[in-house]
């Protein structure tokens, strides 16, 4: 038997048909774009807020789309569902409670209840001992009027000459608030988040007290003015390790006569382990960075992505050098992790750049200074980071991930900023990411939720001004309230060059110094002293 084989040839595809096709394709990756942000969306909006890798399925609204992926998509998710959940998050700890300690270390105000047969017949009983049973309580704060009475003298041996008066300190001059009530609101705003409005109500609602707001308001000028010489003294603190965060973050202001609301941004220098500094620009270009960093800074700046950092420093490479955030790089590949058909490349990123952060977490519960982690990182971590760098390139190369899509942002992001990356492993001080300069952003991310919008633009310096100084309050674990209080009392009656005494932190420094002499001499005991 012969066979014989015909070869049927394949009609080529017409003009039409293969306009089609392409249509066809095209519409076929929008769709999965499309799915993709739709799924992100509602994870954003009903999901829980987290950055730690989450092999959960589809929320039910798209269990209908997920079931209509291919077989490709669905062994992904498999592959990714197969690796061990992330650990819930650890349940944050009390600080105790109500304990004797706390008891024992507040003012004490003795009620005496006397049983009412003693009452009615005191002489018939005598005193055997007594039960003190204690509580916490709370006395409200109450409006005063403070007379300031300044005597008039005259010389008795010269009595044409003027007399003689105290004079009255340059803060209460023309002003009716006296330095407690203006650490008040002070502390109100920028520390509780209150807004003028509701300060203004709770002092006539609670006190009968009518405080207008535009008064606040002119205090909270005030207060600014005399805070501004503490601020430029911890902005000029920032600069002299060599190592800096920054990042921005979006604060809305009023345009007089408009009505409407605009964008300002509160920029946020941060120095790890040390204070933070908010400077305010109705601009996020790169020319407000010149008006922050000195130009006498030479050093590593760390930041996001914003391309507005790399048009600063690219003119100013000899003297400075962007740190990338692996933070950042994490966040994009969780939320590729989440949605779409590449998850188990997106959960294989997140698994290695935990490595990461797991090696950083052993190294701070050492306390190991920057020696032993630049050594630990190029030993432990290098190699972890070019495993990434490798198949990120690889990806590329394969043009395995559509462009659009969020995976393909997410190692477009990190390629584009690999080199600034690479920066933390040369360097021990430098920190995997900047979530720390983030995390002092939180309290005005807070606030804004409350007062909505700072005013006018003005009043945007006014405001990095009183911020600043609170958040410096908040790191040192100082009462601001009583810190306030204490600078507006003392201030007026000092000199500019004594004016660095009242930082926060050589505030907090002078009271130990005094709480120490203090219970040296209730001790009786002569303070230690050093030999030479």
């Amino acid at each position: 038997m012969v066979l014989v084989l015909y070869t049927v040839p394949t009609p080529e595809m017409t003009p039409l048909e293969s306009s089609l096709s392409r249509e066809v394709e095209a519409l076929r990756q929008e769709n999965r774009l499309l799915r993709e942000r739709v799924d992100l969306l509602v994870r954003k909006v009903f999901g829980a807020s987290s950055e730690k890798l989450d092999s959960d399925q589809l929320l039910l609204a798209l269990e209908d789309a997920a079931a209509a992926d291919s077989a490709g998509a669905q062994a992904a998710a498999k592959s990714l569902e197969s690796e061990p959940a992330a650990r819930p998050g650890r349940r944050r700890k009390g600080r105790g409670g109500i304990t004797g300690e706390l008891l024992d270390s507040l003012p004490a105000v003795d009620v005496v209840v006397e049983p009412d047969e003693v009452l009615i017949e005191p002489e018939a009983y005598r005193l055997l001992g007594e039960e003190v049973t204690r509580q916490l309580d709370y006395v409200p704060p109450q409006y005063i009027c403070r007379r300031i009475i300044r005597r008039r003298y005259a010389r008795i041996d010269a009595p044409y000459q003027p007399p003689v008066i105290a004079s009255l300190p340059v803060m209460l001059e023309r002003c009716k608030v006296g330095p407690s009530l203006l650490a008040v609101i002070v502390t109100g705003k920028f520390c509780d988040h209150l807004p003028l409005y509701r300060q203004q109500e709770i002092a006539w609602s609670r006190h009968r007290i009518d405080i207008s707001r535009q008064d606040m308001a002119r205090w909270l000028d005030l207060a600014a003015l005399w805070l501004r010489p503490i601020y430029q003294r911890i902005l000029g603190g920032m600069w002299g390790d060599g190592y800096v965060q920054i990042d921005e973050t979006v604060i809305k202001y009023l345009v007089p006569g408009t009505g409407k609301a605009r964008q300002g941004y509160f920029w946020t220098v941060k120095r790890p382990d040390g204070d933070t500094v908010f400077h305010w620009s109705t601009e996020r270009a790169a020319a407000v960075l010149e008006q922050i960093v000195p130009e006498s800074f030479k050093g590593v700046i760390q930041c996001d992505g914003y391309s507005a950092y790399r048009a600063y420093a690219r003119p100013r490479a000899e003297r400075i050098r962007l740190a990338a955030c692996w933070a950042h790089v994490r966040r994009d590949f969780i939320k590729a992790s989440l949605t779409g058909a590449w998850r188990a490349d997106a959960g294989l990123m997140v698994r290695l750049i935990g490595r990461l952060y797991e090696i950083e977490a052993r190294l701070r519960e050492k306390g190991a200074g920057p020696a032993l982690r630049g050594a630990s990182r190029a030993s432990e971590c290098r190699a972890i980071v070019l495993r990434i760098g490798k198949i990120l390139e690889n990806w590329k190369a394969r043009r395995r991930h559509f462009p659009r899509s969020t995976m393909g942002k997410a190692c477009a992001y990190a390629l584009n900023l690999w080199d600034d990356l690479l920066v933390y492993l040369e360097d021990g001080r430098i920190e995997i990411d900047n979530n720390e300069v983030e995390n002092s952003i939180r309290p005005t991310a807070v606030g804004k939720k409350n007062w909505l919008f700072i005013g006018a633009a003005d009043a945007g310096e006014r405001s990095a001004i009183l911020f600043t100084v609170v958040e410096a309050c908040r790191r040192y674990g100082v009462n601001p309230f009583e810190y306030l209080r204490d600078v507006f009392t003392r201030m007026p009656g000092m000199r500019a060059n004594e004016y660095a005494k009242l930082t926060p932190r050589a505030w907090v420094a002078e009271r130990k110094v005094t709480e120490t002499g203090i219970a040296t001499a209730q001790s009786g005991s002569p303070p230690l002293r050093r030999c030479a």
